[in-house]
């Protein structure tokens, strides 16, 4: 994917997997420059960015694990929401092709499902 279309993708999981978390589950940090400037609400805990060509098979693991997380396939790219969510609609699970994951959950169990993949670069 280009820069653009991964960009896009990473911006609607991680709105979508903030709107799952409880706020018992997410922390906030507002950070403060010298001048006392604040940069508003950024995440306690990491964001890291994984690449893995099984991300199906990984989809499936997340949810055996009952771990919450939101996808992004490829039948989210054309036309606007509507038209997107029909085309969804239309095409079986094994026929998507998915273009990010993002997963929240306990470390070492997100350790232990991700070990295999290597840093997005």
């Amino acid at each position: 994917m280009d820069l653009g279309r991964t960009l896009n993708v990473l911006g609607h999981l991680s709105v979508g997997l903030s709107n799952q978390l409880d706020d018992s589950e997410s922390q906030h940090v507002d950070y403060e420059d010298i001048d006392g400037n604040i940069h508003p609400s950024i995440s306690h805990y990491p964001f890291i960015v994984l690449k893995t060509d099984s991300s199906n098979k990984l989809r499936e693991e997340v949810i055996n694990h009952h771990l919450k997380f939101t996808d992004f396939t490829s039948s989210m790219i054309e036309g606007g929401s509507v038209e997107q969510q029909q085309t969804t609609r239309e095409t079986k699970e094994a026929d998507l092709e998915y273009l990010g994951l993002c997963i929240f959950g306990d470390t070492e169990i997100l350790r232990g499902l991700t070990k295999k993949f290597s840093l997005y670069k």
